[in-house]
Protein backbone atom coordinates (compact mmCIF):
# COMPACT_ATOMS: atom_id res chain seq x y z
CA UNK A 1 0.00 0.00 0.00
CA UNK A 2 1.71 3.18 -1.41
CA UNK A 3 1.46 6.30 1.17
CA UNK A 4 -0.77 8.61 0.60
CA UNK A 5 0.53 12.28 0.56
CA UNK A 6 -2.18 14.03 -0.67
CA UNK A 7 -2.79 14.68 3.14
CA UNK A 8 0.46 16.22 3.46
CA UNK A 9 1.06 18.13 0.24
CA UNK A 10 4.22 19.74 1.66
CA UNK A 11 6.07 16.26 2.04
CA UNK A 12 8.16 15.20 -0.60
CA UNK A 13 9.67 11.50 -1.51
CA UNK A 14 13.32 10.87 0.66
CA UNK A 15 14.35 9.41 -2.58
CA UNK A 16 13.45 13.18 -4.29
CA UNK A 17 15.54 14.59 -1.58
CA UNK A 18 18.43 12.75 -1.92
CA UNK A 19 18.68 13.19 -5.67
CA UNK A 20 18.22 16.78 -5.27
CA UNK A 21 21.27 16.84 -2.87
CA UNK A 22 23.29 15.00 -5.16
CA UNK A 23 22.05 17.27 -8.19
CA UNK A 24 25.43 19.78 -8.45
CA UNK A 25 25.49 23.35 -8.50
CA UNK A 26 26.03 24.62 -12.67
CA UNK A 27 26.03 28.38 -11.24
CA UNK A 28 29.29 27.62 -8.49
CA UNK A 29 30.68 25.08 -11.34
CA UNK A 30 30.55 27.68 -13.51
CA UNK A 31 31.84 30.59 -11.10
CA UNK A 32 35.09 27.81 -10.81
CA UNK A 33 35.55 27.10 -14.09
CA UNK A 34 34.44 29.41 -16.29
CA UNK A 35 37.54 31.81 -16.42
CA UNK A 36 39.53 28.94 -17.45
CA UNK A 37 37.54 27.81 -19.94
CA UNK A 38 37.32 31.71 -21.30
CA UNK A 39 41.51 31.04 -21.42
CA UNK A 40 41.48 28.13 -23.23
CA UNK A 41 38.83 29.34 -25.80
CA UNK A 42 40.67 32.91 -26.26
CA UNK A 43 44.04 30.44 -26.86
CA UNK A 44 42.46 28.46 -29.16
CA UNK A 45 40.57 31.35 -31.16
CA UNK A 46 43.66 32.78 -32.34
CA UNK A 47 45.57 29.92 -32.06
CA UNK A 48 43.22 28.80 -35.52
CA UNK A 49 43.52 32.21 -36.78
CA UNK A 50 47.15 32.68 -36.85
CA UNK A 51 49.03 29.37 -36.42
CA UNK A 52 52.23 30.49 -37.54
CA UNK A 53 52.70 33.37 -34.94
CA UNK A 54 50.18 33.39 -31.76
CA UNK A 55 51.43 29.94 -30.34
CA UNK A 56 55.17 30.25 -30.16
CA UNK A 57 57.30 29.99 -27.33
CA UNK A 58 58.05 33.67 -28.15
CA UNK A 59 55.13 34.83 -28.09
CA UNK A 60 54.26 33.23 -24.92
CA UNK A 61 57.03 34.79 -23.29
CA UNK A 62 56.02 38.16 -24.32
CA UNK A 63 52.51 37.27 -23.11
CA UNK A 64 53.67 37.03 -19.86
CA UNK A 65 55.90 39.87 -19.77
CA UNK A 66 53.11 42.08 -20.71
CA UNK A 67 50.73 40.21 -18.65
CA UNK A 68 52.90 40.91 -15.08
CA UNK A 69 52.11 44.52 -15.18
CA UNK A 70 48.26 44.13 -15.66
CA UNK A 71 47.80 40.97 -13.04
CA UNK A 72 49.81 43.30 -10.84
CA UNK A 73 47.52 45.82 -10.31
CA UNK A 74 44.72 43.61 -10.79
CA UNK A 75 45.77 42.39 -7.29
CA UNK A 76 44.95 45.32 -6.01
CA UNK A 77 41.94 45.96 -7.41
CA UNK A 78 40.66 42.26 -6.70
CA UNK A 79 41.06 44.03 -2.78
CA UNK A 80 38.92 46.90 -4.17
CA UNK A 81 36.18 45.42 -5.47
CA UNK A 82 35.69 42.39 -3.47
CA UNK A 83 35.08 44.97 -0.73
CA UNK A 84 32.50 46.85 -3.16
CA UNK A 85 34.46 49.82 -4.27
CA UNK A 86 35.94 50.65 -7.68
CA UNK A 87 39.61 52.50 -8.98
CA UNK A 88 39.50 54.34 -11.66
CA UNK A 89 43.16 56.37 -11.08
CA UNK A 90 45.19 53.37 -11.06
CA UNK A 91 46.59 53.54 -14.59
CA UNK A 92 47.15 57.49 -14.03
CA UNK A 93 49.02 56.12 -10.52
CA UNK A 94 50.90 53.25 -12.24
CA UNK A 95 52.16 56.32 -14.83
CA UNK A 96 53.17 58.53 -12.23
CA UNK A 97 55.04 55.68 -10.21
CA UNK A 98 57.14 55.24 -13.07
CA UNK A 99 58.09 58.85 -13.06
CA UNK A 100 59.00 58.35 -9.77
CA UNK A 101 61.13 55.44 -9.76
CA UNK A 102 63.01 57.32 -13.07
CA UNK A 103 63.46 60.87 -11.57
CA UNK A 104 65.11 59.39 -8.38
CA UNK A 105 66.97 56.76 -10.85
CA UNK A 106 68.14 59.87 -12.37
CA UNK A 107 69.46 61.87 -9.51
CA UNK A 108 71.77 58.97 -8.20
CA UNK A 109 69.16 57.21 -6.01
CA UNK A 110 69.83 53.47 -5.44
CA UNK A 111 67.93 50.85 -7.05
CA UNK A 112 66.27 49.82 -3.70
CA UNK A 113 65.36 53.36 -2.61
CA UNK A 114 63.85 54.06 -5.75
CA UNK A 115 61.67 51.40 -5.82
CA UNK A 116 60.57 52.19 -2.10
CA UNK A 117 59.96 55.65 -3.91
CA UNK A 118 57.97 54.38 -6.40
CA UNK A 119 55.80 52.09 -3.99
CA UNK A 120 55.07 55.05 -1.47
CA UNK A 121 54.03 57.30 -4.42
CA UNK A 122 51.19 54.92 -5.20
CA UNK A 123 50.67 54.40 -1.17
CA UNK A 124 49.86 58.07 -1.16
CA UNK A 125 47.72 58.77 -4.02
CA UNK A 126 45.56 55.41 -2.37
CA UNK A 127 45.85 56.89 1.16
CA UNK A 128 44.02 60.22 -0.85
CA UNK A 129 41.50 58.29 -2.55
CA UNK A 130 40.75 56.61 0.81
CA UNK A 131 40.41 59.85 2.96
CA UNK A 132 37.91 61.30 -0.01
CA UNK A 133 35.75 58.11 0.68
CA UNK A 134 35.79 57.57 4.27
CA UNK A 135 35.83 61.53 5.02
CA UNK A 136 34.41 63.07 2.44
CA UNK A 137 31.69 60.59 2.29
CA UNK A 138 32.69 60.58 -1.87
CA UNK A 139 31.27 57.23 -3.60
CA UNK A 140 34.59 55.20 -4.90
CA UNK A 141 33.63 56.43 -8.79
CA UNK A 142 33.18 60.00 -8.38
CA UNK A 143 36.79 59.81 -6.21
CA UNK A 144 38.82 57.93 -8.40
CA UNK A 145 37.46 59.68 -11.56
CA UNK A 146 38.97 63.21 -9.92
CA UNK A 147 42.09 61.37 -9.08
CA UNK A 148 42.23 59.81 -12.71
CA UNK A 149 42.91 63.30 -14.11
CA UNK A 150 44.73 64.64 -11.43
CA UNK A 151 47.45 62.16 -10.79
CA UNK A 152 48.22 61.96 -14.57
CA UNK A 153 48.44 65.98 -14.40
CA UNK A 154 50.82 65.35 -11.41
CA UNK A 155 53.01 63.02 -13.48
CA UNK A 156 53.33 64.92 -16.80
CA UNK A 157 54.33 68.08 -14.24
CA UNK A 158 57.39 66.04 -12.62
CA UNK A 159 58.10 65.13 -15.84
CA UNK A 160 57.93 68.17 -17.45
CA UNK A 161 55.32 66.78 -20.54
CA UNK A 162 58.48 64.40 -21.77
CA UNK A 163 60.04 60.85 -21.27
CA UNK A 164 62.17 60.59 -18.59
CA UNK A 165 65.79 58.95 -19.40
CA UNK A 166 67.03 56.93 -16.34
CA UNK A 167 70.78 55.45 -16.14
CA UNK A 168 70.08 51.42 -16.65
CA UNK A 169 70.10 49.23 -13.78
CA UNK A 170 69.20 45.95 -12.85
CA UNK A 171 65.35 47.48 -12.13
CA UNK A 172 65.70 47.27 -16.00
CA UNK A 173 66.18 43.31 -16.57
CA UNK A 174 62.81 42.82 -14.62
CA UNK A 175 61.00 41.81 -17.36
CA UNK A 176 63.97 41.39 -19.75
CA UNK A 177 63.95 37.63 -21.89
CA UNK A 178 66.27 35.21 -19.59
CA UNK A 179 69.65 34.83 -21.67
CA UNK A 180 70.53 30.99 -21.77
CA UNK A 181 72.71 31.48 -18.33
CA UNK A 182 69.60 32.53 -16.66
CA UNK A 183 66.99 29.53 -18.43
CA UNK A 184 66.41 27.68 -15.12
CA UNK A 185 64.41 30.50 -13.85
CA UNK A 186 61.99 29.69 -16.18
CA UNK A 187 59.97 33.24 -16.34
CA UNK A 188 61.65 36.56 -15.40
CA UNK A 189 62.30 37.95 -12.39
CA UNK A 190 58.87 40.56 -12.35
CA UNK A 191 57.04 37.75 -13.41
CA UNK A 192 58.47 35.32 -9.95
CA UNK A 193 57.33 38.57 -8.23
CA UNK A 194 54.06 38.97 -9.88
CA UNK A 195 53.11 35.39 -8.77
CA UNK A 196 55.00 35.47 -4.69
CA UNK A 197 52.74 38.81 -4.48
CA UNK A 198 49.98 37.26 -5.67
CA UNK A 199 50.40 34.24 -3.02
CA UNK A 200 50.56 36.72 -0.02
CA UNK A 201 46.90 38.00 -1.11
CA UNK A 202 45.58 34.53 -1.22
CA UNK A 203 46.77 33.90 2.36
CA UNK A 204 45.73 37.32 3.19
CA UNK A 205 42.30 37.14 2.22
CA UNK A 206 42.15 33.29 3.42
CA UNK A 207 43.89 33.39 7.01
CA UNK A 208 43.67 36.95 8.33
CA UNK A 209 40.79 39.05 9.71
CA UNK A 210 41.57 41.60 7.49
CA UNK A 211 40.99 39.17 4.88
CA UNK A 212 37.33 38.32 6.62
CA UNK A 213 36.86 42.44 6.76
CA UNK A 214 37.48 42.77 3.06
CA UNK A 215 34.91 40.26 2.11
CA UNK A 216 32.24 41.41 5.14
CA UNK A 217 32.33 45.09 3.89
CA UNK A 218 31.64 43.89 0.25
CA UNK A 219 29.02 41.55 0.96
CA UNK A 220 26.83 43.88 3.15
CA UNK A 221 28.57 47.22 4.80
CA UNK A 222 25.89 47.73 7.35
CA UNK A 223 25.84 43.89 8.70
CA UNK A 224 29.46 43.97 8.68
CA UNK A 225 29.37 47.56 10.66
CA UNK A 226 27.09 46.02 13.14
CA UNK A 227 29.71 43.28 13.71
CA UNK A 228 32.28 45.56 14.80
CA UNK A 229 33.92 45.89 11.68
CA UNK A 230 35.58 49.11 11.19
CA UNK A 231 34.69 49.90 7.83
CA UNK A 232 35.95 53.09 7.09
CA UNK A 233 39.45 51.58 8.27
CA UNK A 234 39.26 48.82 6.82
CA UNK A 235 38.35 50.74 3.22
CA UNK A 236 41.33 53.17 4.10
CA UNK A 237 43.41 50.13 4.23
CA UNK A 238 42.46 48.51 1.21
CA UNK A 239 43.12 51.62 -1.04
CA UNK A 240 46.41 52.21 0.31
CA UNK A 241 47.53 48.76 -0.21
CA UNK A 242 46.36 48.95 -4.10
CA UNK A 243 48.37 52.00 -4.29
CA UNK A 244 51.30 49.73 -3.31
CA UNK A 245 50.52 47.28 -6.28
CA UNK A 246 50.39 50.16 -8.39
CA UNK A 247 53.81 51.22 -7.25
CA UNK A 248 55.03 47.59 -7.93
CA UNK A 249 52.97 47.61 -11.45
CA UNK A 250 54.74 51.05 -12.03
CA UNK A 251 58.05 49.27 -10.80
CA UNK A 252 57.27 46.48 -13.39
CA UNK A 253 56.50 49.29 -16.23
CA UNK A 254 59.30 50.95 -15.57
CA UNK A 255 61.64 48.21 -16.24
CA UNK A 256 59.32 47.17 -19.64
CA UNK A 257 59.80 50.29 -20.78
CA UNK A 258 63.28 51.27 -19.05
CA UNK A 259 62.23 54.91 -18.87
CA UNK A 260 59.31 56.86 -17.26
CA UNK A 261 56.68 57.77 -19.23
CA UNK A 262 53.92 60.34 -17.84
CA UNK A 263 51.53 59.06 -20.60
CA UNK A 264 51.97 54.91 -20.41
CA UNK A 265 49.04 53.06 -18.56
CA UNK A 266 46.57 55.65 -20.69
CA UNK A 267 43.71 53.40 -20.29
CA UNK A 268 45.27 50.17 -18.24
CA UNK A 269 42.67 51.01 -15.84
CA UNK A 270 40.26 49.25 -18.05
CA UNK A 271 42.44 46.13 -19.06
CA UNK A 272 42.98 45.95 -14.85
CA UNK A 273 39.10 45.86 -14.31
CA UNK A 274 38.18 43.60 -16.91
CA UNK A 275 40.86 41.32 -15.66
CA UNK A 276 39.27 41.12 -12.28
CA UNK A 277 35.35 41.05 -13.47
CA UNK A 278 36.81 38.14 -16.01
CA UNK A 279 37.97 36.11 -13.19
CA UNK A 280 34.37 36.09 -11.29
CA UNK A 281 34.75 39.10 -9.30
CA UNK A 282 31.42 41.20 -8.64
CA UNK A 283 31.13 44.46 -9.44
CA UNK A 284 27.96 44.73 -6.21
CA UNK A 285 31.04 43.52 -3.86
CA UNK A 286 31.87 40.59 -1.26
CA UNK A 287 33.02 38.06 -4.34
CA UNK A 288 36.55 37.29 -6.08
CA UNK A 289 39.32 35.03 -6.14
CA UNK A 290 42.74 36.05 -6.89
CA UNK A 291 43.49 33.02 -8.97
CA UNK A 292 40.50 34.07 -11.20
CA UNK A 293 42.08 37.95 -11.78
CA UNK A 294 45.57 36.22 -12.96
CA UNK A 295 43.75 34.25 -15.35
CA UNK A 296 41.57 37.47 -16.32
CA UNK A 297 44.88 39.22 -16.53
CA UNK A 298 45.84 36.53 -18.92
CA UNK A 299 42.93 36.90 -20.86
CA UNK A 300 43.25 40.01 -21.57
CA UNK A 301 46.71 39.92 -22.37
CA UNK A 302 45.96 37.13 -24.74
CA UNK A 303 42.91 39.27 -26.55
CA UNK A 304 45.42 42.42 -27.20
CA UNK A 305 48.39 40.18 -28.00
CA UNK A 306 45.90 37.97 -30.77
CA UNK A 307 44.58 41.38 -31.95
CA UNK A 308 48.33 42.34 -32.96
CA UNK A 309 49.17 39.24 -34.44
CA UNK A 310 45.85 39.63 -36.62
CA UNK A 311 47.19 43.69 -37.48
CA UNK A 312 43.51 44.87 -36.14
CA UNK A 313 43.56 48.74 -35.51
CA UNK A 314 44.14 49.88 -32.11
CA UNK A 315 40.52 51.32 -32.15
CA UNK A 316 39.10 47.49 -32.70
CA UNK A 317 41.11 46.64 -30.13
CA UNK A 318 39.48 48.84 -27.39
CA UNK A 319 36.29 47.90 -29.03
CA UNK A 320 36.96 44.41 -28.40
CA UNK A 321 38.04 44.77 -25.04
CA UNK A 322 34.77 47.17 -24.12
CA UNK A 323 32.54 44.46 -25.44
CA UNK A 324 34.30 41.93 -23.23
CA UNK A 325 33.70 44.01 -20.34
CA UNK A 326 29.97 44.50 -21.16
CA UNK A 327 29.68 40.56 -21.62
CA UNK A 328 31.56 40.25 -18.08
CA UNK A 329 29.21 42.65 -16.19
CA UNK A 330 26.51 41.44 -17.93
CA UNK A 331 27.55 37.91 -16.71
CA UNK A 332 28.27 38.91 -13.54
CA UNK A 333 23.89 40.61 -13.40
CA UNK A 334 22.59 37.54 -14.41
CA UNK A 335 24.49 35.32 -12.37
CA UNK A 336 22.73 37.29 -9.44
CA UNK A 337 19.62 36.96 -10.48
CA UNK A 338 19.76 33.46 -10.45
CA UNK A 339 20.80 33.74 -6.65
Amino acid sequence: MTPDISQNPGAEPASALSNARKVPDISKIIDKIGPLLGLFFVVGLFTALRPTTFPTIDNAQLILLQTAVVAMAALGMTLIIVSGGIDLSVGSNIALCTVSIALLLAKGVSPLLAILGGVVTGMVCGLLIGLLITRLKLSPFIATLGMWGAVRGIAKGMANEQTVVAPETWLNSLLNTLPDNQKWMIFPAGVWMTLLFALFVVLMLRFTRFGRHIFAVGSNEQTARLCGVSVDTTKLAIYVLAGAFAGLAGLLQFSFLTLGDPTTATGMELDIIAAVVIGGASLSGGQGSILGTLIGALIMTCVANGCTKMELANWVQQIVTGGIIVAAVTLDRFRHKAT
